[in-house]
């Protein structure tokens, strides 16, 4: 049920931005401009979704981490190894034969080294992509649950750029980041150990290093997770700038807009660029002042060291290992300040896909759905409804609307723009649920049946044809996914459909194009026709669909029409006076109610609304 007391949303991440007050997210921050900033996550936990996915592969999460604990034990044991080298092969004034044995050895490693990471490679590449599918399969079949009034309120647009961009940053984290972090984590440990191993006394002053560095972690990285938070939205931003821009190309062409829209997307670019730089600047900052620490106490510390050398109290082989694994140390350290900026980045993006993997679609079927009557009989009752759609709450759709439409009937409605005449068709479907009242299909309220069963027993013809990115055969069976060509082409016959469609280079087989592009609107039109006739539903909604037609093409698909309609309930908002002559009854509406019903002829008489609008509006051929 559509909540009257929620606001309307004054964004187009409405929606997203109403569910994080009701999760783990920070309170969303202003910046310099006091716009309000995305809210961005306390800490690494929305990355556990992604930990979730990967755990359904857990052989392949073993043997990444098997092949990531190999190379990294690889690359701690090559200090080792140049030590043997020195303190043995050397420093004992062996021949070239011990020598050698010992870059064997170290060889040994290196090989050791290679195998490990190409598997690391493949096995971690191989979750990331896994990974990143998975998520997107999941985000899709939620989004697929949501009901139109989602899609109102936050923009198509950047949930596809939340779809693509964000994902493929998960994918870097997952494949890359996450490796990487594990990688120098271990060696980092490790080699800290093997440092205490070496020279105890040296070694404990890296404990020094502990508090140095997390201090400056803990002051960047709140500012640097808002600021990558941010920077993904303004991402967005661009994603859906261009697909508004590309999706309206002839309006703006035709109206010249062509600077605006270049000077609109430059905006949107700088921005993304700004808030990419301040993040940039941040994680530059971070990191300089972490190495300078991290790697000038090392360097002090192997200052020590050498000092001992030069004094013959440590062994050259022990000091060159210790300044190896010193480095390798510090390096670690460095490279995990900078995978934390990653992962901060890829925390981000997983809290926006968690938002829309666990948004809750308001129409739900009921736990336990009423049973529609079969065999179906296609009434359809509006019994004292009032709706206002989500984003327009301060304006009443309908008001203490009710209409009875007996099976076989055929109802035409009418009345001027924004009378409610769509919002009808809306909440027969089940897309919305009233805020008050009753819609009954068949005597069983639309609130306690299972959507899909609803929507099953209704064919849908909108007032332009919408079509997919898919050959026409696909686009016909639409309607009716078992159809055979037989039926698909007798669908066609009776929507005058036939003629076009054989003309087409690969018939049935054609690609039509983006939304139908290589067609014409009229052959659009008499396509979503031929949908709905294979549809083969009891009830019908007809948003005029004849007119986008010419007038033989229209006279044509008006009788299919008419045959198609002799023995289903029909509901059409007409706009042509042919249209409503040949209904059963004409609804006329105002301001969301019904001022007038009656036959044609009887509506002219009375001088309402109806004859008014028959005057201005309705277009009589014969005439």
């Amino acid at each position: 049920m559509v909540s009257a007391q929620n606001p309307p949303s004054s964004s187009r991440r409405g929606l997203f931005a109403r569910n994080r007050r009701h999760s783990d997210v920070a309170v969303p921050e202003t910046d310099e401009s006091g716009a309000v900033e995305p809210a961005a996550a306390n800490n690494l936990g929305p990355l556990k979704m992604v930990w979730q996915a990967a755990l359904g592969y857990p052989g392949k999460l073993a043997l990444a981490a098997l092949a990531l604990c190999i190379t990294a034990a690889a690359t701690l044991a090559i200090p080792s190894g140049f030590r043997l080298i020195i303190d043995r092969g050397f420093g004992s004034g062996g021949d070239a034969q011990d020598v050698g044995r010992w870059f064997q050895y170290l060889l040994v490693i290196v090989v050791v080294l290679a195998i490990g990471t190409a598997l690391r490679f493949y096995f971690v590449s191989w979750l990331g992509e896994r990974v990143v599918a998975d998520i997107r399969l999941k985000v899709q079949a939620n989004l697929l649950r949501q009901a139109p009034g989602f899609f109102e309120e936050n923009s198509p647009s950047e949930i596809a750029s939340r779809m693509t961009a964000d994902t493929t940053l998960i994918e870097q984290v997952v494949g890359t980041t996450v490796s990487v972090a594990l990688r120098n984590l271990i060696i980092a440990i490790g080699g800290t150990a093997y440092l205490f191993v070496l020279l105890p006394r040296l070694a404990a002053g890296l404990l020094i290093l502990i508090p140095l560095v997390v201090v400056p972690l803990r002051l960047f990285g709140r500012r640097l997770r808002s600021v990558s938070r941010t920077s993904q939205d303004r991402v967005a931003d661009i994603g859906a700038t261009i697909s508004e821009t590309l999706g309206a190309m002839k309006i703006v062409q035709a109206f010249n807009q062509e600077a605006r829209e270049s000077a609109r997307f430059a905006g949107a670019v700088e921005q993304t660029f700004a808030t990419a730089r301040r993040r940039i600047l941040i994680r530059a900052i971070m990191t300089a002042i972490i190495i300078v620490m991290v790697f000038g106490a090392i360097t002090l510390l192997m200052w020590r060291g050498a000092i001992g050398v030069a004094e013959g109290t440590i062994t050259g082989g022990t000091i060159a290992a210790f300044v190896i694994t010193g480095g390798l140390v510090a390096g670690a350290f460095g490279a995990l300040t900078e995978v934390y900026g990653d992962l901060l980045r890829g925390a981000g993006a997983a809290s926006r896909l968690s938002e829309l993997l666990h948004t809750k679609p308001e129409i739900t079927a009921p736990a336990r759905p009423q049973e529609l009557p079969e065999p179906p009989r296609g009434g359809l009752a509006f019994q004292n409804v009032s709706f206002r759609y989500p984003t327009r709450l301060e304006t009443a759709a309908l008001r203490d609307f009710s209409l009875v439409v007996e099976p076989g009937e055929t109802v035409a409605i009418v009345g001027p723009s924004g009378a409610g005449k769509s919002t009808i068709f809306q909440l027969a479907e089940r897309f919305y649920d009233p805020q008050s009242g009753t819609v009954r299909l068949d005597g069983v309220p639309l609130v306690s049946a299972d959507p899909a069963e609803i929507r099953r027993r209704i064919a849908y013809v909108p007032q332009e044809g919408v079509l997919f990115a898919a050959n026409a055969r696909d686009n016909l069976r639409y309607g009716n996914w078992a159809a055979s060509d037989e039926d698909i082409w007798e669908a066609a016959h009776a929507a005058n459909a036939e003629a076009f469609l054989k003309a087409l280079p690969q018939g049935l087989d054609t690609f039509l194009g983006e939304g139908g592009a290589r067609l014409s609107g009229g052959q659009r039109q008499r396509i979503a026709i031929a949908r709905a006739l294979l549809r083969d539903a009891p009830i019908l909604l007809l948003d005029e669909a004849t007119s986008a037609l010419d007038a033989e093409s229209e006279r044509l698909v008006q009788q299919a029409l008419e045959r198609l309609m002799r023995d289903r309930t029909t509901l059409v908002i007409a706009h042509r006076l042919a249209t409503v002559r040949a209904a059963d009854r004409i609804v006329v509406m105002d301001g969301g109610q019904i001022v007038e019903q009656g036959r044609h002829g009887e509506l002219i008489a009375a001088g309402g609304l109806y004859a008014r609008l028959a005057s201005l509006q309705f277009q009589d051929n014969a005439a």
